[in-house]
């Protein structure tokens, strides 16, 4: 629950309307309350603001939780990330309409097990730097961090990375259907790095 109530807390919203005075469901063509969206539609800092809010929510839900249940053992942090990942996604006062939750999952995979939440964003980063598609590289990181969590932490905790993995998928089917037909939108994720390490040097050099 403590999971829950702090990913019900869409940074993406509070930034749309901050900067837009209108909700993040105006934003683009999907609507969506997260980084990405407000990065493509709103700028690099709005999309970095969101992100960092989105970490910390996790961050923050978890250091409560172990506060307030220390002799629960490592697990309730698994579970206290699920919990923020299906605030973000399904928050119940934006009648269960949110997010996809890549930041909260990783996160949550990070503060787990950063040794194999790290290998799991690696691998996923790399699909999207080799395909494009970041709903590709939010399902393998998911789909990663599943038999590390059985592997170290056993079956409980596998078996919520699990859960995990399911959300992850259901959040980006349809963008994974939509590549054989074409209509899912490609990210040049590379290339927006070096035109913003460009536009940067340009503007220090001109200062």
């Amino acid at each position: 629950m403590i999971g829950y109530l702090c990913g019900c807390v869409l940074t993406a919203e509070i930034v749309t309307r901050r900067l837009t005075g209108k909700p993040c469901k105006k934003l683009g063509t999907t609507g969506n309350p997260g980084m990405a969206n407000v990065m493509a539609h709103l700028g690099f800092r709005p999309g970095i603001l969101v992100l960092a809010g989105d970490l910390a929510k996790t961050v923050v839900a978890v250091l409560v939780s172990l506060l307030l249940f220390h002799k629960a053992g490592h697990v309730i942090i698994y579970y206290v990330a699920l919990g923020t990942t299906l605030g973000h996604n399904y928050p119940f006062w934006q009648h269960f309409h949110g997010g996809k939750g890549v930041a909260t999952s990783c996160a949550g995979y990070f503060l787990c097990s950063p040794a194999a939440g790290l290998l799991s964003m690696i691998a996923g980063m790399l699909v999207v730097f080799a395909t494009g598609y970041l709903g590709l590289g939010a399902i393998i990181i998911a789909a990663a961090f599943v038999p590390f969590s059985f592997g170290i932490y056993g079956a409980e905790a596998g078996i919520i990375a699990v859960i995990f993995a399911v959300l992850m998928l259901l959040k980006h089917l349809p963008s994974v259907l939509g590549i054989s037909k074409g209509t899912t939108e490609k990210v040049d994720v590379l290339g927006a790095i070096r035109r913003k390490m460009s536009r940067n040097g340009d503007h220090r050099n001109n200062g």
